[in-house]
């Protein structure tokens, strides 16, 4: 935690994984985030995998700290507390349709200066989600083994929900701009940031759609080779696999020193009339050759020896891990000041907790904070911003238009 955005409160109506990560990476950089869910638990709330306890884990790590209010928002008096929270905030992140009880013009009546931040699927209205938008981008058709038959093969989708992530890091961005917008001139915004935009516009910002213009054609499926570079994986004697990437000269010579490979790989530059380290074209064109005689090099060696001399070269490597050896790796996480002491998570499950991803040189950054219980902060929020006493707070929790927490 760092107190960078310290004084800036944001309301945020969120399902899911991109809207709540944009409040996320706030909350981590100091602001205060009120999350607004419905009182019975939004459509995230018990997302998979849950504890014995019922505590949903992503719920738990997405909302971490975060205030939570609880109202009906499938009633008139919930909803217009909502907007009146929002309204007297100024700052909202929301995945809400346009046209919901949470639409940019009604929560701007009276607050010109407002400003709203979008999450929606296609910019044509269309829902849309992370697995179907990464359908639409191609790449799950560029994945998978390169023995494939290009023509019968399936699609691999990836299981990281990348364009939830990506947005939800840029609509933080946004908002942001749009401050600083109207730092400068006063003016409000209604920002909107559709899903499916992320996806296809990153496609032609990595420049792979318009090599596929270019080319007239798709790429071919190169299995975990490194497309246009020389990277791939490897097993070692004792059936330990790693990951090789050499983009640079610098790293290319580091990988061929490392495998003993030196006379190995000029032999074959002489054949073949090539400089594998001036070009990493060739290194690519050439891959299957180059592959060949780096695991059979990799065969000589135990995994413990072949990651000393990667290391000791300067090369770039990592072997592969499951989630669940990662989760418990020293050097990944165990001794990385990335994580603090676990928090009083909700669910009661004590477990590593990541800060900032950002560090700045010269300061600390604090522990990291738990999630709310669903409506912590109800009481809270409600008579800080929009002044309720505690009697029309406790008339209004009998007639179920508010909860207060879920937890103990």
């Amino acid at each position: 935690m760092y107190q960078l955005l310290s004084g800036l409160s944001i309301i945020e109506v969120s399902s899911f994984v991109a809207s709540p990560t944009a409040g996320l990476y706030c909350a981590q950089m100091g602001a205060e985030v009120i999350r607004i869910d419905d009182r019975r638990g939004g459509l995230d709330y018990r997302r998979q995998l849950t504890t014995r306890e019922g505590r949903s884990l992503s719920w738990e790590n997405l909302n971490r700290a975060k205030k939570s209010v609880a109202l009906d928002l499938q009633s008139d008096e919930g909803r217009e507390l909502a907007v009146e929270l929002a309204r007297g905030c100024g700052q909202v992140i929301t995945n809400l349709p346009p046209d919901s009880f949470m639409a940019h013009a009604r929560m701007a009546e009276g607050r010109p200066d407002l400003v709203s931040v979008r999450i929606l699927g296609w910019h044509d209205g269309r829902q849309a989600m992370d697995f179907t938008v990464n359908a639409a981008t191609g790449y799950p058709l560029m994945t998978g083994p390169e023995e494939w038959d290009p023509e019968s093969a399936p699609p691999v989708n990836q299981i990281l929900p990348a364009w939830d992530f990506i947005t939800g890091a840029y609509c933080a961005f946004a908002l942001l701009a749009a401050l600083r917008h109207r730092d400068a001139t006063g003016e409000g915004s209604e920002v909107r940031v559709p899903l499916g935009d992320v996806a296809i516009g990153t496609a032609f910002n990595a420049g792979a759609a318009p090599e596929m213009l270019y080319r007239g054609a798709n790429r071919e499926r190169i299995g975990n080779a490194i497309w246009g570079a020389f990277g791939r994986d490897f097993r070692s004697r004792d059936g330990i696999r790693f990951m090789i990437a050499a983009l640079t000269a610098k790293q290319w010579r580091a990988t061929v020193d490392a495998f003993g490979l030196a006379p190995d790989v000029a032999a074959l530059e002489a054949e073949l009339g090539e400089d594998f380290a001036a070009s990493d074209n060739a290194r690519f064109v050439h891959r299957r050759r180059l592959f060949t005689l780096f695991q059979r090099a990799a065969e000589r060696f135990d995994y413990a020896e072949m990651a000393a001399r990667l290391t000791r070269a300067g090369a770039t490597f990592e072997r592969y891990r499951t989630m669940h050896d990662m989760a418990q790796d020293p050097d990944l996480v165990t001794n990385n000041p990335l994580f603090g002491p676990s928090p009083a998570n909700p669910s009661g499950f004590a477990y590593p907790a990541p800060r900032s991803f950002a560090s700045i040189a010269g300061q600390t950054a604090g522990d990291p904070r738990p999630a709310p219980f669903l409506g912590e902060h109800t009481e809270e929020v409600l008579t800080e911003r929009l002044g309720l006493s505690a009697g029309q707070i406790a008339a209004l929790i009998d007639r179920g238009v508010v909860a207060t927490s879920d937890g103990p």
